[in-house]
């Protein structure tokens, strides 16, 4: 419990209103809600969340501890009092979530509080199964990432060995990811291999295809196969067999065919003509192929997660 007394500066604020201000970080709902149970009181006694505060009152506000720090980027999980989450699979040690398009997974210069990974701090915390105050050094991480307007699957770690585990199993090709994709027009030969290299401009945001070596570029490469084509539509499956920064999207742009909804590399005009404002992409399969040990995730070996419910393949090709 701690107390705090009203100055009279503060004298004539609602209760409510001048909580809020002391602690930016307590969600305005969890915060009413602490009026209701009486965890905030006032001089003692029961308290109304529009109660005008006098000079020398006392409140007493048994609120967690960290919701008395300074707001920064690393405790802005705290303002989320319902964190929504789309959990495909979880148990002690990961999180396997379907990300929705739109979503950024970690702030950026647009956003800093709805974030994939406060919402995950936020869903832990609240679970109390983590607590920044009980860790020397780990907070629950991401150990993969899609773009903003990418929607899918994201592994998120709940402890620091089995971050280790994912990201070593990623980097030597151990974790089979597929993804599901929209293209205007057909791919020619309907299943093959894109091979190129992109060189990513940092202030644009962008990459350039090359089909030779160049400096700064980096080698990509992407197996496809068509499923099905509809008129001008086809939908893809899409294996990368390196994970460059829009690699699926510039790649299929270069091919002659980019992707549905696509605002960076793709056809405008078409774009508007089906209504798209997001790339039609998705991560919708992940299999822990695992061919060597892993420790304490040996479990999930040979397991496969989907995502059942793609919007734009039930959209176009339903």
């Amino acid at each position: 419990m701690r107390e705090m007394t009203v100055g009279k500066n503060d004298a004539g604020q609602r209760l409510d209103r001048f909580v809020s201000k002391s602690l930016p970080l307590l969600p305005p709902a969890l915060l009413q809600k602490y009026i209701r149970i009486k965890r905030i009181k006032v001089n003692g006694g029961r308290a109304r969340r529009d109660q005008r505060l006098q000079a020398g009152d006392v409140l007493q506000l048994y609120i967690n501890d960290e919701f008395f720090d300074k707001p920064c980027e690393e405790n802005m999980f705290l303002t989320l009092f319902k964190p929504s989450l789309d959990i495909v699979y979880e148990d002690e040690n990961i999180l396997l979530l379907n990300k929705r398009p739109g979503l950024v997974v970690h702030a950026d210069e647009t956003e800093k509080v709805n974030t994939l990974i406060n919402h995950i701090q936020a869903y832990l915390y609240q679970k109390r199964e983590w607590n920044p105050r009980w860790e020397n050094a780990f907070t629950p991480a991401l150990c993969n990432r899609i773009d903003r307007n990418t929607g899918g699957l994201v592994i998120a770690a709940k402890n620091a060995e089995t971050l280790r585990i994912i990201n070593e199993k990623i980097r030597d090709r151990e974790i089979d990811k597929r993804y599901l994709c929209i293209t205007l027009g057909a791919p020619k030969p309907p299943e093959g291999r894109i091979e190129c290299f992109l060189l990513k401009d940092e202030k644009k945001k962008q990459v350039s295809v090359y089909h030779r070596p160049v400096p700064g570029a980096k080698t990509a490469l992407t197996r496809y196969r068509t499923l099905e084509t509809r008129g001008e539509l086809s939908l893809l499956e899409v294996e990368l067999q390196t994970g460059r920064t829009h690699q699926i999207r510039a790649g299929f742009a270069d091919l002659g065919c980019p992707l549905l909804g696509d605002g960076k590399y793709g056809i405008g005009e078409k774009n508007r003509r089906y209504g798209e404002t997001r790339q039609a992409l998705c991560a919708y399969r992940l299999t822990f192929d695992f061919p060597t040990d892993a420790g304490l995730l040996n479990y999930l070996r040979g397991r496969t997660f989907t995502v059942e419910h793609v919007p734009f393949r039930d959209k176009y090709f339903g």
